[in-house]
């Protein structure tokens, strides 16, 4: 059976569509040619879509995956019971807010979160400006990441093209993945950015002879080459990811959390004790540098949630565990005639 490179271009659950890769004039590897659709071991949801695969065809249209090449990052969400992989080998990701409908604090600081543990840039990007309501307020709740140094960018997708045209030298030659909640216009600033989207999209649900997925598919566009490339002759690609109300972190340990949140690092190992949670502990750096105003409480009461998000996916986990042993014994021991 034929074997080849592929990059998976689009998940839908555990729906798999990939396009083989083939390098262009530059030497760079661009997923080009039939859409093909890949089966996984056992059903298995074990892709992400930015994924190098390994495939070996097993029809005309069909493959399956040998391997998943080392990534270089995966983007993924999780609570004590599941993950759900979001995508892989990303060069940034594009928080996408808006004034409205609110956004939620709590998503975007976990989306913060997830870049720096990820060593993945962040952009932010506040959509919907020309609705002038709650800018300001909009404008206030990012203003920590901005002092921080996480680019700003504030646009309309809708009425203002200039807008979203000067964001093009931050996305040309990279991999970036939207994220954000339903009805803050990724869609849109897709479809300016990537003007056959949609028909793409239709291509992906014709082959998969489904429609029921797309609220729940991840697909990956490559930029158009009248874009340009960067320096190394890449063109750069949007991945476009299902919205979500909530970005559950609750596979990070204690101690990843804490070098997760970039104003904490020059404090760490500064509190009277090691393992200081920063909650009501004597001398806690983090807990002085709020009250001096040099960081945010917000983030801090960010902290102290996603800390206690993952001692009790802990708590949990050790408990099913204990439960299935229980159990197991229950299964084995002799019965009494």
């Amino acid at each position: 059976m034929e074997q080849f490179h592929a990059l998976l271009t689009a998940s839908y659950g555990r729906h798999y569509l990939a396009q083989r890769l083939l390098k262009d004039e530059h030497g760079n590897e661009s997923p080009a040619g039939d859409l093909i659709q890949v089966s996984t071991p056992a059903k298995q949801h074990i892709g992400a879509v930015g994924d190098r695969m390994l495939l070996e065809m097993t029809s005309v249209d069909q493959a399956r995956i040998i391997r998943i090449e080392p990534r270089e990052n995966l983007l993924y969400r999780s609570d004590a019971f599941k993950s759900k992989l979001i995508a892989s080998n990303v060069d940034q990701i594009l928080v996408v807010l808006a004034t409205q409908p609110a956004f939620s604090p709590d998503l975007l600081g976990r989306a913060v979160v997830a870049a720096e543990t990820n060593q993945i840039g962040l952009h932010i990007l506040l959509n919907k400006c020309d609705l002038k309501d709650n800018l300001e307020h909009a404008r206030k709740i990012i203003a920590p990441y901005a002092r921080m140094g996480y680019p700003v960018t504030e646009v309309s997708a809708k009425f203002d093209q200039a807008s979203i045209e000067a964001l093009r030298p931050a996305i040309c030659g990279k991999v970036s993945v939207f994220v954000g909640q339903s009805g803050m216009g990724k869609s849109s600033l897709l479809n300016a950015w990537v003007p056959n989207a949609a028909a793409i999209t239709q291509e992906y649900s014709v082959r998969l002879d489904t429609g029921k997925h797309t609220t729940t598919a991840c697909r990956y566009f490559e930029l158009p080459e009248a874009w340009g490339r960067d320096a190394k002759g890449k063109l750069g690609a949007l991945i476009d990811s299902p919205g979500f109300q909530e970005f559950g972190l609750a596979h990070m340990s204690v101690s990843e959390l804490e070098h997760a949140f970039r104003e904490f690092h020059e404090l760490l190992g500064k509190c009277r004790f090691h393992n200081c949670a920063h909650q009501s502990e004597p001398d806690c750096a983090i807990r002085e540098a709020v009250d001096k105003n040099e960081i945010a409480p917000e983030r801090l009461a960010l902290f102290r949630q996603l800390r206690s998000d993952s001692k009790t996916a802990d708590t949990q986990i050790q408990g099913i565990s204990q439960a299935k042993e229980r159990w197991s014994a229950l299964a084995i021991k002799p019965s009494k005639r």
